[in-house]
């Protein structure tokens, strides 16, 4: 799995954990739904920091709750 998708993943997890919409996450966490869309769609190749933190901050978790997932682990992200 490439990094991109598991930021995907984890954000459409965490969505169905708190009963947003994709649409409704990008309206609370002021990410532009272009910008959510293209990353849910694993089109960004590098997924801002910053707006990771502005979901963590929506959600009310750390940054390192984010991460903490399986999809995260160094054997499961593919480099290329």
């Amino acid at each position: 799995m490439q990094f991109k998708e598991a930021v995907s993943k984890r954000i459409l997890e965490l969505c169905d954990k708190y009963h947003y919409s994709p649409n409704k996450l990008a309206e609370m966490s002021t990410i532009p739904p272009t910008t959510l869309r293209s990353m849910l769609a694993n089109k960004v190749e590098n997924p801002s920091s910053y707006n990771i933190y502005k979901i963590c901050k929506l959600f009310k978790i750390e940054m390192k709750d984010f991460f903490d997932t399986d999809y995260f682990k160094i054997n499961k992200i593919d480099d290329d």
